[in-house]
């Protein structure tokens, strides 16, 4: 599971999002490290997924754009059977040293090194914001494949300003895009999922827009 495939290495924007976690995933580990602890809303929505997950039966979760495996570590203490892939290779190293009894591999979203139905959960946390918004459709596609049926996904991300929107934004990492939770929904159902939740909640002090979260099933 160590190869993101020809068709990804091959798109600029995809190696240019590689180098730049790459340069940072020190600085990112430490500062996102305990993010969750505070994080009400967060760890609910976390919660929520995992419980969905684990009452249907079907296949572990992947935590795709895992970063240094928070989420995946998370997850884990919930009782989830978890992995975690990501398109930085040191990332994946980071996350490795910090979580050594989970397992990560480097990969995209947008190529998925797993075969078909063969999940029972996709955690997309803030993995999406990076992808051009007409690449979206394709890596939804690419989760319907491998999740089992029953298998739930969920996905955060920022808000969008304006309704049904997708606004790209100066993110500190690299490039970014924003979108409205309808909007994302409404991709998410031409996919094939079908809708279970979705919140939108306030920024915190430190953040500088609004956070969503879209949960969605398989054939439910």
């Amino acid at each position: 599971m160590d190869s993101t495939g020809d068709f990804v290495d091959g798109l600029a924007d995809v190696a240019a999002t590689r180098a730049a976690y790459d340069d940072v995933a020190e600085l990112y580990t430490e500062l996102f490290r305990h993010h969750l602890a505070g994080a009400t809303l967060d760890r609910a929505m976390l919660g929520a997924f995992a419980e969905s997950v684990a009452g249907n039966g079907s296949g572990p979760i992947a935590d795709l754009g895992c970063g240094p495996g928070r989420i995946t570590g998370h997850l884990a203490s919930l009782g989830a059977r978890v992995f975690g892939i990501d398109l930085s290779p040191r990332m994946v190293e980071l996350a490795r040293v910090d979580y050594p009894q989970l397992s990560f591999a480097q990969g995209s979203v947008e190529q998925l090194p797993l075969g078909n139905d063969v999940l029972g959960g996709i955690v997309a946390w803030y993995s999406l914001i990076h992808t051009p918004p007409e690449r979206v459709p394709h890596v939804l596609n690419e989760f319907y494949r491998v999740l089992a049926s029953k298998g739930h996904v969920l996905l955060a991300f920022q808000t969008a300003d304006r309704p049904d929107a997708v606004e790209a934004f100066d993110h500190k990492v690299i490039r970014a895009y924003r979108w409205a939770p309808k909007r994302l929904a409404r991709l998410l159902g031409a996919a094939g999922f079908t809708m279970i939740a979705r919140m939108v909640r306030e920024p915190e002090p430190e953040e500088r827009f609004g956070q969503a979260y879209l949960l969605a099933s398989k054939d439910r």
